[in-house]
């Protein structure tokens, strides 16, 4: 007869019966019906400790014992003192030393550490309750405390097996009153000290449209109590013929509830214990015993329970029903209210990290906000065609192929996703699509609530929930928070589209410059590998001679030594200090030899060089500019397939935008450059050259020379093509010069 969550709130069969004969003023239902359940959804009402869940996990497992019990205390601080100090009261300890835990686990046995456990775990809830602390506690303490221990010695008689469980529901049986106390402090307050019978219930059905025992089952299962707990705190007012089948722990509840309220000195009826096959006289020795048992109790938890017997209580039969207080929430309020929560729901989205995140946010405030535990969440494919579930929780596997058209289906979430509004889906209201009725299969719903996730004018997807038939007022009733939910989703989804478009244009261009990077690696160590290669058959055509060969070796170390730091540059190495001035002549002579010795050259094509007869010192090491100059000559071999002359000039120091420069020029007489080209010429480009890395050497150049901040420029002719290098100056001396070619020796 166990009930679940989504029916705790509803108006069923037993609150219709209850209700079915009354009038209920017109006021009284807007103000009720539209608030104070809302209130109890949205309101921050305090959770259970850890501790308790643990402990009734352990008292499930068969072959659980002290040492189980004691690693679990031993985890939580608070816990452990108020063992201590149980322990240590006089009730169980005389000895003049403090005893430390494990002896206190000793002393106080297992079924005495479990109920400490409990009721300090219910103390410190209740004490969470925003209003409790402003209202005398002790008639609802002396109850509780009452009930849970009845609860558990009639579970004991029964041969029920989980007393603890039946002490714990008996505590928490009235926590219903204390979260109506919380949300609705001036509707409620002075029925929160009527006594709590069927006459109470009733009243509060009339006033506020909900029950304290609804309002306490709706809280234990949102606390995720297990087995049947709700059940007996939403039943412990139900008529006994009504549940006299039903599971022993709603039984057992509802009889100790009848049972603490019977006073000690009235006779018992007849059949008071049928339902849990007691006899009276079990029953009164029960009733009896549990004062004292009590009253332990309230002294281990710091509970002060004198002069409860002397309280007044309000009459049962007519607790006083509250006016009309303009002062209570109306549409501005509501309206305040909704900002505020939109404003925490776009700060709780922002902080998520990453669509899966966000996701789950999204469903979990929309399980706290609306009191939805079904639900599916469907994205906007790339196309705009369709909608794609998103795959999550215990139906992973079965939504992962889930999807909507939008082109061909005409159903009731297609059309709140193309008109960009909410739509609230049941049978009655016409024919439901095949998806939309396979999600009431699913969810087990009676309607279907779909939240569009609206970001300007587009829709990014929708948030479909299955809800049962009586919250669907309520949804509807919410209407604004609903739209205002969906568009904070949306907002974060386009926000997070927007991140991760930048993210992937920035591994896009980190990808495309290691690309580069690569290119101009392969393209620049490919230089100095050609000339090795070339030296290696020099070098053999040399050694079959049995001619000198250090020059040679001397250059295969120097190319060795430059791929060394071509890989240091390109892998971001500090560059190494050149301790010797760079001489550019020396350069010059070395590469002009190199391309006529290491047949770089065609025997149609010619190299020469004008030398400069002073050393003038720049601010380039030498390997950068003999990289630049092989670049330039390779260059202009390329740009003569029918053969001609080139020539490389060192022109000298000369003043240039007022600075000094060394002036490089490397000329040739080819067919020139088009001018489409050269307007482009030291731009990367896809060269039609044959073999890989080509149409990045000029561009690599202009890259160098820049780095030491100098400057190249080509112009070209049908005539020839020339480049011009400026090298910065460290110092400067003027002369003549020499000239020297291939023919002649350098």
């Amino acid at each position: 007869m166990a009930i679940r969550l989504k029916s705790l709130l509803a108006v069923g069969d037993g609150l219709a019966k209850l209700t079915e004969t009354r009038s209920v003023p017109v006021w009284k239902m807007a103000q009720s019906d539209q608030d104070i359940r809302n209130r109890l959804l949205v309101a921050r009402l305090p959770a259970m400790p850890e501790i308790l869940f643990k402990l009734l996990e352990l008292c499930q497992a068969d072959d659980a014992g002290m040492a189980e019990l004691a690693k679990l205390i031993a985890n939580d601080a608070g816990m452990t003192s108020k063992v201590l100090n149980v322990a240590n009261h006089a009730a169980y300890y005389r000895g003049e030393q403090k005893v430390g835990l494990v002896q206190a686990l000793s002393i106080l046995g297992a079924d005495v550490i479990k109920t400490v456990i409990i009721s300090e775990s219910v103390r410190h809830t209740f004490n969470g309750f925003s209003s409790s602390a402003s209202r005398d506690m002790r008639s609802f303490w002396k109850h509780a405390l009452t009930t849970a221990v009845v609860a558990r010695e009639v579970s004991k008689k029964m041969g029920y097996l989980h007393s603890e469980e039946a002490y714990l529901a008996g505590l928490l049986h009235d926590v219903g009153r204390l979260a109506l106390m919380t949300v609705a402090p001036n509707e409620y307050g002075f029925n929160f000290l009527a006594q709590d019978d069927e006459n109470l219930c009733a009243v509060e059905i009339r006033t506020l449209q909900i029950s304290h025992a609804e309002a306490g089952a709706w809280l234990v299962e949102r606390w995720n109590l297990d087995s049947f707990m709700a059940d007996s705190i939403l039943y412990h007012h139900e008529a006994a013929a009504r549940i006299e089948t039903s599971h022993a722990l709603i039984r057992i509840v509802h009889l100790a509830n009848w049972m603490a309220n019977h006073p000690l000195e009235a006779p018992i009826p007849a059949d008071a214990g049928a339902l849990c096959q007691l006899s009276n006289d079990t029953m009164l020795a029960i009733m009896q015993g549990a004062a004292g048992q009590v009253k332990k109790s309230a002294a281990f938890l710091g509970i002060d329970l004198s002069g409860t017997d002397a309280m007044p209580v309000p009459a049962v039969d007519s607790p006083k029903e509250p006016t009309a207080n303009p002062s209570q929430p109306g549409q501005l309020t509501n309206a305040v209210l909704d900002m505020t929560l939109a404003a925490e729901l776009r700060q709780s989205f922002a902080r998520q990290k990453g669509d899966t995140q966000l996701l789950n946010s999204v469903r979990h405030n929309a399980r706290i906000l609306f009191d939805v535990d079904e639900s599916i969440i469907l994205l906007m494919n790339g196309e705009g065609q369709s909608l794609v579930a998103v795959a999550s929780g215990d139906r992973r596997q079965r939504l992962a192929e889930f999807s909507i058209s939008l082109s061909e289906n005409r159903s009731g979430v297609a059309e709140t996703v193309r008109q960009r509004r909410l739509g609230f889906l049941d049978r009655a209201g016409g024919a439901l699509s095949v998806p939309e009725e396979q999600l009431l299969r699913i969810f087990a719903a009676d309607c279907l609530v779909c939240i569009p996730f609206v970001d300007g004018a587009q829709c990014l997807g929708v948030m479909v929930c299955g809800v049962r038939s009586w919250q669907l007022a309520d949804l509807q009733r919410r209407e604004r928070l609903l739209h205002t939910f969906g568009l904070q989703v949306g907002a974060a989804l386009a926000a997070a589209a927007r991140d991760q478009g930048e993210i992937d244009r920035r591994i896009a261009r980190i990808k495309e410059d290691y690309r580069e990077s690569s290119h101009r690696v392969v393209h620049e160590i490919n230089n100095p590998l050609a000339i090795i290669k070339n030296y290696l058959s020099v070098l053999d055509e040399k050694l079959i001679r049995e001619e000198p060969v250090a020059g040679e070796l001397s250059i295969l170390n120097e190319e060795i030594d430059r791929i060394g730091n071509i890989l240091d540059e390109f892998g971001g190495a500090e560059p190494k200090i050149q301790e010797q001035p760079t001489d550019v002549n020396k350069i010059i002579k070395q590469l002009v030899s190199l391309f006529r010795e290491s047949r770089f050259l065609p025997a149609s094509v010619h190299v020469g060089a004008q030398l400069s007869e002073q050393f003038y010192e720049i601010d380039a090491p030498s390997d950068l500019v003999k990289q630049v100059l092989v670049n330039l000559l390779k260059n202009s071999v390329e740009a003569l397939p029918n053969g001609g002359l080139i020539e490389v000039v060192n022109g000298g120091q000369i003043v240039r935008n007022g600075r000094e420069v060394l002036a490089l020029y490397v000329k040739d007489n080819g067919p020139g450059i088009p001018a489409a080209v050269l307007a482009k010429i030291f731009t990367p480009v896809v060269s039609e050259k044959p073999g890989n890395n080509r149409g990045l050497g000029l561009n690599i150049v202009h890259s160098l020379v820049e780095k030491i901040d100098g400057f190249i420029s080509c112009t070209s002719s049908k005539t020839g093509t020339v480049f011009e290098i400026l090298f910065p100056m460290r110092s400067s001396v003027l002369d003549g010069f020499s000239s020297v070619s291939t023919k002649d020796g350098v």
